[in-house]
């Protein structure tokens, strides 16, 4: 059996591409338009803030590099919250997965800004 790797920058890359769909599925209404808009911004920012926390230039930058990660998982997170209330895409239940995956993503930066931090503290 082979070992699936786990690779920080490929799992927000799908991230990202997952989210692209989950943007075209969206309707073509005020709201659809502006939820869109607005997606396809937060969707793609912790990808590309993932690309400059691995040049960071001090502990400190890491943190705040990831910090804008995280903020951004979040608002996708959010934002996957509203549609799924709204029933914005159907089924309903057609973004549970790409839900998971942002709550995972969110944990992950989540703890490794907390290990850096401490990480941090303890030099």
């Amino acid at each position: 059996m082979q070992t699936k790797k786990y690779d920080l920058e490929d799992r927000l890359v799908d991230f990202t591409c997952r989210m692209i769909d989950v943007v075209e599925a969206l309707p073509n209404t005020r709201a659809g338009n502006y939820i869109a808009g607005q997606l396809v911004r937060s969707c793609h920012s912790p990808t590309f803030n993932y690309g400059e926390v691995q040049a960071a230039e001090s502990r400190n930058d890491f943190i705040h590099k990831m910090g804008i990660v995280l903020k951004e998982l979040k608002e996708c997170r959010t934002a996957l919250k509203v549609i799924m209330k709204k029933i914005m895409i159907k089924p309903a239940g057609k973004l549970d997965g790409i839900y998971k995956e942002t709550e995972e993503l969110i944990a992950i930066v989540a703890k490794s800004i907390d290990t850096a931090f401490k990480n941090k503290e303890n030099k």
